[in-house]
């Protein structure tokens, strides 16, 4: 039985800004892996857009795509399907906002076009991109992702009670089934596990990390997250930049 479970978000919390897992954080899991404490990335992302996470912290936990997609020890324990007929209401009512879509599965991913909102985030990402508007129709889609930059609401009103859209980055909106999130990914986990009454602790700096702050006994909120964060957090730690991961776990006592 483990002492503990950690959660981590990773733009903006385990990632420095150039989207790397520093050293010091990646001996701070090796450490809380010795002390029976079981590390998990917690993220917005897909799994096939991290291997490179995984592979550096030897992580095998994860609750992917906003909690679309559940990982335990390297084995699937949840995946969402976004209903056809649901993709094509929300490509027909993005089609009229002029924005771009992406389809997503733990695998792989494509669009519906190229614009400048997506072309400025995969190259953050570092990904290469595939159009192909009817992609859904040969591949499930666990997950989405809506372009624009202040369409939140509108969105929201239209989809409420079929999906749940929260802002990742001032690009686009994540696109979940509706009532999925960090939270419902990490009960998920925590359930099918058997690790429920494991004490547990959250690392995040963003919106999309709220309801994951809410389903944790302590969550720790980056010195560089977002107000409403620093608001729900039980402690605020020093920036990502700044060694924010060690400060905070030394708080709790998980590291020396």
């Amino acid at each position: 039985m483990y002492k503990g479970v950690v959660f981590f978000d990773l733009d903006g919390t385990l990632f420095d800004d150039d989207k790397n897992v520093s050293q010091q954080n990646i001996d701070a899991i090796q450490e809380l892996k010795r002390n029976d404490i079981l590390p998990i990335i917690s993220t917005g992302r897909n799994i096939f857009e991290i291997d490179y996470v995984l592979n550096a912290t030897k992580i095998d936990s994860i609750v992917s795509a906003n909690g679309s997609f559940v990982q335990y020890e390297g084995k699937k324990l949840d995946a969402e399907i976004v209903p056809r007929e649901v993709i094509e209401d929300l490509l027909e009512f993005a089609r009229r906002q002029g924005d771009v879509v992406a389809f997503y599965n733990d695998r792989e991913f494509a669009l519906t076009a190229d614009n400048d909102l997506t072309v400025e985030n995969y190259k953050l990402l570092r990904l290469e991109t595939q159009v192909d508007p009817k992609w859904y129709l040969k591949h499930d889609v666990n997950f989405m992702c809506v372009f624009n930059y202040d369409k939140d609401k509108r969105y929201q009103d239209k989809f409420e009670g079929e999906l749940s859209l929260v802002r990742n980055n001032p690009r686009c909106m994540d696109t979940m089934n509706w009532g999925v999130s960090k939270q419902t990914g990490i009960q998920t986990l925590m359930e099918k596990a058997g690790l429920q009454g494991v004490p547990s602790y959250a690392f995040g700096d963003q919106l999309n990390d709220l309801q994951m702050f809410a389903e944790v006994d302590h969550p720790v909120s980056m010195g560089n997250g977002h107000e409403k964060a620093k608001a729900a957090a039980e402690y605020i730690t020093d920036t990502n930049m700044d060694g924010g991961i060690v400060k905070g776990l030394r708080h709790y006592g998980l590291i020396k």
